[in-house]
């Protein structure tokens, strides 16, 4: 029975590939390669040559997982599989073969090296005790919002997401608007051409993207770092009639009990929420 050796490649500069990830290479005579293309560079850069490349991706995994078992299980075959770059199966596919390995109970292997997520964080000045990784969102804006929404829900601090060039300036501007004055650590083509790394409060960083005459060069990887305070701000730049209405709605109770959830919760004068409350009366039925 093979083994299967996860093998990390570089994310741009060739010269980050490790002396074991090569000895590997050098010594497996199968690589499964999402792009037989991209792992070929690698090869010739390094002199490697005479290995049998099968190409998987998200639309063939299926199929190639078979053929990759076919070669551990029946060939006795050492298989390496690689992602384009960096870390196979983070944001890659992969996952299907590994799963099939496991469940074959043929030994999987990691060979560590680059990783465009963790050399972001690296790099980030933000706290990564403890982060969460969403990698790419959904193109759908609502979907987008939803997504970022539940790391407040969750109460997480830190979070990391994938960006194409083309909605980097979207992506912040939904950053902005959730996570008011959250610091963020933003890099773009880490090892390669057209490396940058942005940092700095939200709105601050959106400009220099903005100004960037590079901006749509390749992809980014976005830290973002909030504190509680930072949300109280942001609920302080609310009127008292705005959060009135928006405990109506979201806790579906009576204009009384709003004006005490608002008073205890939002630490507001009882008084001053009563007030509020009349104005809001007064608005509604000058509108009708």
């Amino acid at each position: 029975m093979g083994k299967l050796y996860v093998v990390a490649t570089p994310i741009g500069n060739l010269k980050d590939i490790t002396i074991r990830a090569l000895e590997i290479l050098r010594g497996c005579s199968i690589i499964a390669a999402e792009d037989t293309r991209h792992i070929q560079i690698l090869l010739k850069a390094y002199n490697i040559e005479n290995k049998k490349l099968i190409s998987y991706h998200k639309y063939n995994e299926e199929t190639r997982t078979k053929q990759v078992l076919e070669h551990l299980l029946e060939k006795n075959s050492d298989v390496v599989l690689v992602s384009d770059a960096g870390t196979p199966c983070i944001s890659d596919p992969g996952y299907k073969i590994v799963k099939a390995a496991r469940e074959n109970n043929i030994e999987v292997i990691p060979i560590p090296g680059p990783s465009s997520l963790t050399a972001t964080l690296s790099v980030s000045g933000l706290p990564t005790d403890q982060f969460y990784f969403l990698g790419f969102l959904p193109k759908e804006k609502d979907k987008r919002v939803k997504s970022l929404k539940m790391m407040r829900e969750k109460s997480i601090k830190t979070f990391i997401v994938y960006e194409s060039p083309k909605r980097i300036i979207s992506l912040i501007d939904i950053i902005t608007e959730e996570f008011p004055n959250s610091t963020v650590c933003i890099c773009r083509e880490i090892t390669k051409l057209f490396e940058k790394t942005y940092y700095g409060k939200i709105e601050e960083v959106k400009k220099m993207v903005q100004e960037d005459p590079y901006k749509e060069k390749g992809e980014y990887t976005i830290v973002v770092h909030y504190t509680e305070d930072i949300i109280k701000e942001q609920e302080k730049m609310l009127s008292t009639e705005a959060l009135i209405i928006n405990e109506i709605i979201e806790q579906k109770v009576s204009l009384k009990d709003a004006i005490n959830l608002v008073a205890i919760k939002y630490q507001i004068k009882k008084r001053d929420v009563y007030n509020a409350s009349l104005k809001l009366k007064e608005i509604i039925k000058n509108m009708i």
